[in-house]
């Protein structure tokens, strides 16, 4: 689910009203299946008032984090709205229900205004340390699991999830948006190198991102065999806690292309259906009680 509309102004639209109340909705369906909520934050430019990716001004982060500026009270307020949302996510016995939190996600990258060519390493990392400090200890928001989530696209090892790192303290899971393409060697590399930094660091991790576009080669034909080839096969043996495909769109615009996970009906179902009956897969139905807290065990 995506957080942004829920924070910047198109919350205030009749439309971004009714989008919102849906995402209330499906996010406790979800819970109340037992399912892991992960959240990233699309969020409007709070200094131009462009989208995600209006990097135009590389001084957006500093203005956010000036107290006392527009820029900075406008986006104090976005979070306020946030905070109401996330507190207002109860289960049926009154309990908060958690989510995996990603914001400013693929910040290794240059196109969102938090991106690399937007913000200094020092600006990128005191804007989550402002972002965290705030929902946790202004607004009293306990339910988020912090996630980041850089972009690794080519091979990477571990030390490339420490660029702008905001320190262990402010991270509770590692997660990779992972565009490599049909190369299972690329996602094999990166999955081993995020299983070892996670193991370095001891948080859990996952794959927060990943697809191609319409499941289909460059000359347009579907793959196939897309499920076990290029998802089971690189990521058998991993230490990895999760894989997030990125969304399925109803868009006509699209032309019916803007889809990264499959259907009813696509070229790819049979071998899905062999990699979700693969007995190394876990979907819904094999989570164990992922909101009861193990025996033996006491959080401070």
């Amino acid at each position: 689910v995506d957080f942004g509309p829920i924070m910047d102004d198109r919350c205030l639209t009749e439309t971004g009203r009714r989008e919102n109340a849906i995402r209330r909705r499906v996010i406790l369906e979800a819970y109340e299946r037992g399912e892991v909520i992960i959240a990233c934050m699309h969020l409007d430019n709070p200094l131009t008032g462009g989208d995600s990716w209006d990097n135009s001004r590389n001084d957006v982060v500093k203005e956010i984090l000036k107290e006392g500026s527009d820029t900075n009270n406008r986006f104090k307020g976005w979070l306020d709205r946030l905070a109401e949302f996330s507190l207002g996510l109860k289960g049926q016995r009154g309990e908060a229900v958690p989510v995996i939190l990603r914001p400013f996600h693929e910040h290794t990258q240059t196109w969102s205004w938090w991106g690399s060519s937007c913000a200094t390493q020092n600006e990128f990392i005191n804007l989550w340390h402002f972002t965290v400090n705030y929902l946790r200890d202004t607004k009293g928001v306990h339910s988020f699991i912090y996630a980041i989530s850089p972009q690794m696209d080519s091979p990477k090892t571990t030390n490339d999830f420490l660029y702008r790192w905001p320190g262990n303290d402010y991270v509770d899971f590692v997660g990779m948006d992972s565009y490599h393409g049909l190369n299972p060697t690329t996602l094999t590399i990166n999955a081993h190198a995020l299983g070892k930094f996670s193991k370095d660091i001891k948080k859990p991790c996952g794959i927060t991102e990943t697809g191609v576009e319409g499941i289909r080669y460059p000359d347009g034909s579907p793959v196939t065999d897309y499920w076990t080839k290029q998802l089971l096969t690189p990521l058998v043996g991993q230490t990895i806690s999760m894989v997030v495909m990125w969304r399925n769109a109803y868009d006509p615009a699209e032309e019916g292309t803007h889809f990264f996970s499959v259907y009813k009906g696509h070229a790819s179902e049979k071998d899905f259906l062999r990699f979700y009956n693969d007995p190394q897969t876990f979907f819904s139905h094999d989570l164990p009680d992922m909101y009861s807290m193990p025996k033996k065990i006491k959080v401070n």
